[in-house]
């Protein structure tokens, strides 16, 4: 690459940077054309991101040859200065957040960014957050961009009004700054005992430590690893997070349904990179903590699925489920279940998003009395001897196409096929039993089992749930569904339609991911080894 195209690594970060700040000059009843900037934005980050997705889908695109492409801020090398890193791991998760933020952007504009002021600033600063801690190669900036979404997300999760909003509100900000705190203490402390927080010069440094040192570098890990895992929502540190998305408006919910992959992407990052087979004493550090910790986090989702008794308290739970999964498959440690994993990711998180854009339409349907009603006329058998029985009922385009949207959702989240999320699923239990001619360890053997009964139970708690609101419904009315609230949460779906036809080349992608994942030292060697711009072994002009 060369010319403008260096530079455009950097773009999915300063295009909602630009945007958020137009927008916050502009008087707050000009909402149409704050709508209209941040749709632009973030189509143009879409298509952005496509590109840069092709970019680190191409062999050795880097300047070192690598399969790594290194954007040096003021043009400073690494270690010493601020670096961007695209790879396929971070180019896929830009691409799956430019997705979600068009979807529940649009979503929005039906009425949403109405409720509340400043919501398309917030949600722009929310996207930049997001990139820019996916591009980053530093932890210290990994921590600014943590701080710039969750603030913006601090003013999304309130966005609105409604005394359980604030309430959960409350609960979140509190737990973030909890985990923020975190963060910056063990990026402290790594600091002091390795001199650097450039992931990479992390992962070239440690092998080399003294045996105090790496204890203390351990302890740090442990505390940082603690931090993204709240983040994550792994148990036993996610009691906030159903309560928080539940009472989060739709468009929210649904962009916060990345954010809780943010920390599962760190995680993934940080483990592989500097807990690789090259760290020496401390390798694999804190993989059984990730198993464990993985899988009883998708026993407290499962559980809260079953128990949940709203639709959106069960998306909620929907999502610890999910990164449940993926934390305890990157605990296994296998290159295959990481690729699987990565699949299962992209697919969750498109479903998570369409059905909590989904929980609002459906719920429109329900009569604020229509339980207890029902749960009357079941007792006492009111309104069976009604001799006027219709034989056959007609059902409105409208519910039908909310109650398909609902058993897609279900299949996706259930990973049950033809959807992909059965793809992904299946894509891991397949790699764990695939041991080498070895005998499958237990700990496979309870991921499988469990992954199995957390489908089910998804099953159950969606076809229970789709009962009480498409079909056990006392009376024929049809919810008003705006086209602009319906398509996002079509596309999202026919996104995962897309993902199991083209699952061949999807899952290839993943794939070569986790190997890339599992061999760290072309990361280390593009990030350290990447020229200066305008360089004798660089091209291009100086930034």
């Amino acid at each position: 690459m060369s010319g403008l195209l260096d530079h455009l690594i950097i773009v999915p970060i300063l295009l909602p940077l630009v945007s958020a700040a137009v927008m916050l000059l502009l008087n707050e009843r000009r909402r149409t054309l704050k709508g209209v900037i941040g749709l632009a934005t973030t189509v143009a980050l879409l298509a952005v991101s496509i590109v840069l997705l092709g970019i680190a889908d191409t062999p050795s695109a880097g300047r070192t040859g690598s399969a790594v492409w290194v954007y040096q801020l003021g043009n400073w090398p690494a270690p010493f200065g601020i670096v961007l890193v695209l790879d396929r791991l971070s180019a896929v998760m830009l691409v799956l957040t430019s997705v979600l933020g068009i979807a529940s952007l649009l979503y929005s504009l039906a009425r949403w960014h109405r409720a509340g002021p400043r919501f398309h600033t917030l949600f722009q600063l929310q996207l930049m957050g997001l990139n820019g801690a996916f591009l980053t190669g530093d932890l210290f900036n990994l921590f600014v961009f943590f701080e710039v979404l969750l603030t913006a997300s601090y003013g999304l999760v309130l966005h609105g009004d409604g005394t359980a909003r604030v309430r959960a509100g409350l609960a979140y900000i509190a737990i973030n700054l909890v985990a923020s705190l975190l963060f910056l203490i063990g990026a402290s402390l790594a600091y002091g005992i390795t001199g650097t927080l450039n992931m990479a010069d992390l992962a070239r440094r440690i092998p080399a430590l003294a045996p105090g040192n790496a204890a203390l570098f351990a302890a740090a890990a442990a505390i940082l690893g603690t931090a993204f895992l709240m983040k994550a929502g792994a148990w036993p540190l996610n009691f906030w997070l159903p309560t928080a998305y539940a009472a989060a408006s739709a468009p929210a919910a649904a962009i916060f349904a990345v954010m809780s992959k943010l920390g599962v992407y760190v995680i993934l990052r940080l483990w592989t990179l500097v807990f690789g087979p090259e760290a020496g004493p401390l390798a694999g550090f804190g993989g059984e903590w990730l198993l464990l910790g993985g899988m009883l986090t998708i026993v407290f989702g499962t559980v809260g699925v079953l128990a949940s008794q709203s639709l959106s308290r069960l998306a909620g739970c929907s999502v610890l489920v999910s990164s449940g999964t993926v934390i305890a498959a990157i605990g296994t440690g296998g290159g295959a279940a990481i690729g699987s994993a990565l699949f299962y990711l992209v697919s969750s998180t498109l479903g998570l998003a369409a059905l909590f854009l989904l929980v609002e339409l459906v719920e429109r349907m329900r009569d604020p009395g229509a339980d207890v009603l029902a749960v009357t006329m079941e007792a006492y058998g009111e309104g069976d001897d009604d001799p006027a029985e219709e034989i056959g009922v007609a059902i409105p385009a409208t519910v039908a196409l909310l109650g398909g949207s609902f058993v897609a959702c279900a299949l996706l989240l259930a990973g049950l096929p033809p959807l992909s999320g059965f793809i992904g699923k299946f894509g891991m239990m397949a790699a764990m039993l695939k041991a080498d001619g070895a005998t499958v360890q237990a700990e496979a053997w309870t991921v499988i089992g469990l992954l199995v009964l957390s489908g089910l139970a998804t099953l159950i708690a969606m076809t229970r749930s789709g009962i009480s609101s498409f079909w056990a419904r006392l009376d024929d009315s049809v919810p008003r569904v705006r086209v602009i609230e319906m398509a996002p949460v079509l596309c999202l779906l026919l996104l995962c339609l897309g993902l199991t036809v083209g699952g061949g080349p999807a899952m290839r992608y993943m794939e070569a991911t986790a190997q890339a994942l599992q061999a760290p030292q072309d990361y280390v060697t593009g990030v350290l080894g990447a020229p200066r711009v305008g360089s004798a072994n660089g091209g291009g002009a100086s930034p």
